[in-house]
């Protein structure tokens, strides 16, 4: 029997057991090792916060739509997890380039146990060299990589990055090793700190001071080149709009949750001409589409790592037992730890 993850209402987590099924032709069976969990999407599903809960997301008319009364958002089975590493345990005989032992990243929620097809193993095999709880920032990396993509920077150029949870983290790395210099910005000074050791060129507490104005200081008053927002709080994306250049550009790849309270439309936003570009996990821009895709950031999120290019384990701050996943998401939820990156340990 295997073991999962349930979100069975707000704030309410349980571990069920489920039947593991036999493998079919061409199959894996994979134990997970490790399991990341999310501070941002995960969280909503958790806090009830997700547009999911009082909607539907009709894919057909890719549009919202209510729920009909009665229906319900929960339970939520794994989790929404999607920062998964795990070992081949089991392999169909017909399965010739996969072994047992293999390291396996993907996305199958916080559960014990998961069955992929030879081709998913073989394009989500672990790079040697890396330890295996790294492989649970294949998604993270992915969306710290998009949306440094999309904000189009250049040699010599300067981005503010707004938020510094691991996906921040992660995109002010991956910005200074675009040739960008990197202006961190938080409300939090331990994250601030961690942002410093990586390699930011300057930190900025936007809890004290006006952020706009100390980025336009530090830019000799034109404002950042781009600016990625990527802690999803609307007023971090005013503020990210009030920091850029003119008819500059902002990229908003954090997840906002209801009305976009704080976020002021009539003010730089209109009189700067300024462009917000969202970035989303599932696709890469139509003009980089013709080179990159999910594959190849995840890739080149592991080369990096393994070059010592991006450092990835030092945002884990936390690794707990499967079994404490409820402590885990109530201690996320309530904010009664410093925390970058959660992990759930399957080996207990």
């Amino acid at each position: 029997m295997g073991k999962v993850l349930v979100f069975d209402r707000e704030r309410s987590v349980s571990i069920e057991e489920y039947e593991e099924r036999p493998l079919g032709p061409g199959e894996l069976r994979l134990r997970t090792l490790y399991s990341g969990i999310s501070a941002g999407t995960q969280l909503t599903a958790y806090r009830g916060t997700n547009p999911m809960v009082g909607g539907i997301w009709n894919r057909e008319l890719q549009l919202f739509e209510k729920r009909q009364p009665g229906s319900t958002f929960y339970p939520v089975v794994g989790g929404w997890a999607y920062e998964e590493i795990g070992e081949v345990a089991e392999a169909s005989p017909d399965v010739q380039e996969v072994r047992a032992g293999d390291l396996i990243y993907g996305a199958w929620g916080h559960r014990s146990s998961h069955i992929v097809t030879e081709s998913f193993a073989r394009a989500h095999r672990l790079a040697p060299g890396l330890k295996p709880i790294v492989g649970i920032f294949s998604q993270m990396g992915c969306i710290a990589l998009n949306a440094v993509l999309d904000a189009h920077l250049h040699v010599g150029e300067t981005v503010a990055v707004f938020g510094q949870g691991v996906p921040g983290q992660l995109a002010a790395q991956l910005a200074r090793r675009n040739g960008a210099a990197v202006i961190a910005v938080d409300l939090d000074d331990y994250r601030l700190a961690k942002s410093k050791d990586l390699g930011a060129d300057h930190t900025i507490n936007s809890g004290t001071c006006d952020a706009a104005k100390e980025i336009r200081a530090l830019t000799g008053g034109r404002g950042a080149d781009a600016v990625i927002e990527i802690s999803g709080s609307p007023h971090a994306l005013h503020q990210a709009v009030r920091s850029v250049v003119y008819n500059g550009r902002v990229v908003a790849a954090g997840f906002y949750q209801g009305q976009a309270e704080g976020l002021y439309l009539g003010e730089e936003f209109h009189h700067n001409r300024i462009q917000i570009v969202c970035s989303q996990i599932n696709a890469v821009a139509p003009e980089l589409g013709n080179r990159w895709n999910r594959t190849r950031m995840e890739q080149t999120i592991f080369r990096l790592a393994g070059q010592g290019d991006l450092e990835l384990e030092t945002l884990i701050t936390r690794i707990m037992p499967f079994s404490e996943a409820s402590d885990a998401y109530a201690m996320l939820d309530r904010q009664t730890e410093t925390n970058l990156q959660v992990v759930l340990s399957f080996e207990e």
